[in-house]
């Protein structure tokens, strides 16, 4: 089994991609409000260096939703692929990142 996690930067792709995983019978996400360093760092104008970062980023996208799940091995490319689907590209700018880890201990997981 594996975790993975989804890190959108286009939140207004949240509902179609859901929706997306229920029609392909993937279940079990949870969704967490989240946003980046860098922004945060710019909102801070606690050091000027990083101001100039607003001209890299999407100064309109306060924050990300971070996505969760608890997958089998062999569901990752089913899953990035419904992902890059509906968001794209995740080798283009301003995306997201999707990546999994393995998991040694599981309990309440409900199949």
């Amino acid at each position: 089994m594996k975790i993975l996690f989804f890190v959108l930067n286009k939140v207004e792709k949240l509902n179609p991609l859901l929706n997306e995983f229920a029609k392909q019978d993937v279940k079990g996400a949870t969704i967490l409000s989240s946003h980046g360093m860098a922004h945060s760092l710019i909102e801070s104008d606690d050091d000027h260096a990083f101001v100039s970062l607003r001209n890299y980023l999407d100064p309109k996208r306060k924050e990300s939703k971070t996505i969760v799940m608890v997958i089998e091995d062999n569901e990752v490319e089913k899953i990035v692929n419904i992902i890059e689907s509906i968001v794209g590209d995740l080798n283009k700018p301003d995306t997201g990142i999707v990546f999994t880890t393995p998991i040694d201990y599981v309990r309440g997981l409900m199949h």
